[in-house]
């Protein structure tokens, strides 16, 4: 029996691409009877304790979460760091753990190492030095170095794109890295059986409404287009500000809030083109879901979104109104080029299941 404490403070309905990622990862972790799991993330109301499954318990801090579900402010990142070290040693003194599985290199990562448990780190994107301009100044001051220190004192580091690999080297040039990207629940998303292209053409994309997904370039590219309409799916602190750039430019987009995963999925079914015009991304769980649905993508080129353009879609420049317009047009003018590019997605997407991901990781449990 392994007993491996994973720490992430983001978990469904809080958080992103992470939390989604490691509530799936829970899931195929649910089959293996030699795996015991206590997850410590973060509550968006009160502590609470819950068994997700036979093997597997999660633990839920309460860190005062307030508004947005999707974004996490400095210092609820600094309370669940704070929270998360004290109630994990609590913890070690219950049960005897082999491992420590850090999603984020800052906070978890941290906290990881301070607990003194061999451990492993997730990299997802933010918490790379220089991913994300909000952490700039910090990344410059502190954490380049101390991302450096968790990351050489860890049993594995994996990151889950190449590019972002790429980018942390740029920090730690000699640090031994692996890739474990992420996954797909092709089973849930699937394509529907008789598919047809609307008129105008459905144009969707699902994420949070924040400056790095780049959304106010895809508003402008689609602003003098004729038969097209876009669906926003996600919230965020943009969202009033993208909803006034729609209204002055006159374009038509429909702002869909958070969605539940069900919900997701029929959307998705009901559209024809999927965009995600980010200005950084890892692995895009939003781009696999849709390519599990069977849509083509336009992605713009950056992290592990350019990666999973194999045939299936377009990559534009970023930030660049006029390039995402031009991929729009040559989707919108050639149906059979939307067909051919959704079968491929399906395709590629039957590779990425999550139970991949999940014997990946086991395996870099038994190493570590």
């Amino acid at each position: 029996m392994k007993r491996v404490l994973v720490l992430n403070y983001e978990f469904p309905p809080l958080g992103g691409g992470a939390g989604n990622a490691t509530y799936y990862l829970l899931k195929e972790f649910a089959k293996y009877p030699d795996l015991e799991i206590d997850l410590v993330t973060s509550s968006v109301d009160t502590f609470r304790v819950e068994k997700f499954a036979g093997n597997i318990t999660i633990h839920f801090l309460n860190i005062g979460k307030r508004g947005n579900l999707h974004y996490q402010t400095n210092q609820k990142l600094l309370m669940y760091s704070w929270k998360s070290y004290w109630y994990s040693k609590k913890l070690m003194e219950e049960k005897e753990y082999d491992l420590c599985h850090a999603f984020f290199g800052i906070p978890c990562g941290y906290v990881a190492m301070m607990l003194r448990l061999p451990y492993i780190v997730s990299l997802r994107g933010s918490d790379v030095p220089f991913y994300n301009k909000r952490f700039y100044w910090l990344d410059k001051l502190v954490f380049k170095r101390l991302s450096r220190k968790i990351w050489c004192s860890a049993q594995a580091v994996v990151a889950n794109s190449q590019k972002l690999k790429k980018l942390a080297l740029e920090s730690a040039p000699k640090q031994s890295m692996s890739i474990i990207p992420n996954g797909v629940d092709t089973e849930q998303f699937k394509p529907l059986p008789n598919g047809v292209l609307h008129k105008p053409l459905r144009l969707i994309s699902t994420g949070r409404l924040i400056e790095r997904k780049g959304y106010r370039y895809l508003i402008e590219a689609i602003s003098e287009m004729k038969d097209v309409e876009l669906s926003l799916v996600g919230d965020g602190n943009l969202r009033q500000q993208l909803e006034e750039l729609a209204k002055i430019l006159s374009v038509k987009v429909k702002f869909l809030g958070s969605k539940r995963r069900e919900e997701i999925v029929s959307l998705l079914q009901s559209a024809d083109v999927f965009i995600l015009p980010s200005l950084n991304e890892g692995m895009s769980n939003s781009i696999l879901e849709a390519m599990a649905c069977g849509l083509p993508i336009i992605a713009t080129d950056t992290g592990g979104s350019s990666e999973l353009i194999q045939g299936n879609g377009v990559i534009v420049a970023k930030a660049d109104a006029d390039t995402l317009r031009k991929a729009i047009v040559q989707l919108q003018s050639d149906p059979s080029l939307v067909g051919t590019m959704g079968r491929r997605s399906r395709e590629l997407a039957e590779k990425m299941d999550w139970l991949l991901m999940s014997e990946s990781y086991k395996k870099t449990y038994e190493l570590a």
